[in-house]
């Protein structure tokens, strides 16, 4: 395979977010990608922040179509393609827009070099920071140096990893669709209180015949964090994979520990997890076995058939948590906090429609899995020509 040696800066614009200022910032409210809203390969677009941007500074931190966003700080050079989901978006200080510029580069293919990088830990030499807190400053993303093979090659290449990467976005539509199934049909069963055979049901304080409020700790086990030793972990694949705060949302993880731990702290496909600092995600795990590190909980409802169903039960509770929890610096949700969670349960048999959905959910999440474990092994092969396409 017939390469040639560039800089990023060489073939891409780079060009860093709008510093979020209340005080300095003009013109109209906004909706703009944070570092948050960035995941390897995907972009989280529930509740996204607002800041002023002037008319003026559409070019400079707009986005469009094939840009692709890279983290500079938290997890440096994480990044996914924008592929306009939502028309006008613009983008904050702790991300780096790259924008290709030559012709003869793809920016499908750019995409999937950063994922070989991170693969192989290639991103490290350019960070700044200490061991703890790391960056990956402007002026260090642009010397970040590369093999271009032919545009041919590279449009290939991202024809193949795309095809993967399509599937995976259909998937997550359904998922989607799926999700909104669920909060609707519990809004309305167990909120409104309109259920099958409602109108023939009594009601008292609140609490339809049959049905009955109870302490979340009294319907399900609630299993807690290990505090790991974190200069332990790797995302080499060495020892046990670990679930962090920041794998709930994808439900996956590319994180280990070569620490052990005692197997109550693993946690099964199909588990409910739930992050305890910042954003409380709430999510399905969907990858293998995994130990769960501190500030994270496992909810395992004692009768199985509810698990469905208390996916959605625990939503609004913890999330009024997320509100209303203050810490020093970001909000902590405790055992204390759970401990008050109270839901309201109702027959056995109005949890079967939550557990059919569930299961659909729980389907499409672990294929995407596969999806994305059989691109991965393509991709280093790919990358080095091992593979010629």
């Amino acid at each position: 395979m017939k390469t040639r040696s560039v800089l990023l800066g060489d073939i891409a614009d780079t060009c860093l977010g709008k510093m979020l200022d209340q005080e300095k910032n003009k013109g109209e409210y906004q909706p703009y990608l944070a570092n948050i809203n960035v995941r390897w390969g995907d972009f989280d677009l529930e509740n996204l922040p607002q800041m002023r941007f002037l008319e003026s500074e559409e070019e400079r931190y707009g986005l469009k179509y094939g840009d692709i966003l890279v983290c500079e700080g938290g997890e440096p050079g994480r990044c996914a393609i924008w592929k306009n989901q939502i028309p006008n978006m613009k983008f904050q200080k702790a991300l780096h827009r790259v924008r290709v510029h030559q012709e003869d580069v793809d920016y499908r293919w750019l995409f999937y070099r950063f994922l070989y990088a991170k693969s192989r830990d290639e991103f490290d030499q350019y960070f700044s920071g200490t061991t703890t807190i790391k960056h990956m400053p402007g002026e260090k993303l642009v010397k970040i140096r590369l093999d271009l093979p032919e545009i041919t090659y590279q449009r290939e290449v991202g024809d193949i990893l795309s095809a993967y990467d399509n599937l995976i976005e259909n998937n997550r539509k359904q998922i989607k669709l799926l999700e909104e199934a669920a909060q609707r049909l519990y809004k309305e069963w167990f909120v409104d209180l309109r259920f099958p055979g409602y109108e023939n049901t009594p009601v008292v304080d609140g609490v339809p015949e049959g049905w009955e409020r109870k302490r979340l700790v009294d319907i399900a086990d609630v299993q807690y964090g290990y505090a790991f030793d974190g200069s332990l972990f790797n995302s080499t694949g060495q020892g046990t994979p670990i679930i962090r705060i920041r794998n709930i949302p994808s439900g996956t993880t590319d994180d280990y520990t070569t620490e052990k731990a005692d197997e109550s702290y693993l946690i099964h496909n199909g588990e409910i997890v739930v992050g305890m600092d910042g954003e409380f995600h709430i999510n399905s795990w969907c990858g293998n076995d995994s130990y769960l590190v501190q500030r994270s909980c496992c909810f395992k409802p004692h009768n199985p058939n509810m698990k469905g169903w208390l996916l959605w039960a625990i939503y609004e509770p913890i999330k009024f948590f997320e509100k209303t929890v203050v810490g020093a610096t970001v909000a902590h949700l405790g055992k204390k906090h759970i401990d008050t969670i109270e839901i309201l349960t109702a027959p056995e048999q109005y949890y079967e429609p939550f557990a059919i959905i569930f299961n659909k959910r729980q389907t499409l999440l672990n294929q995407n899995q596969k999806l994305a474990e059989a691109r991965d092994r393509l991709l280093p092969k790919l990358m080095s020509g091992e593979i010629e396409v």
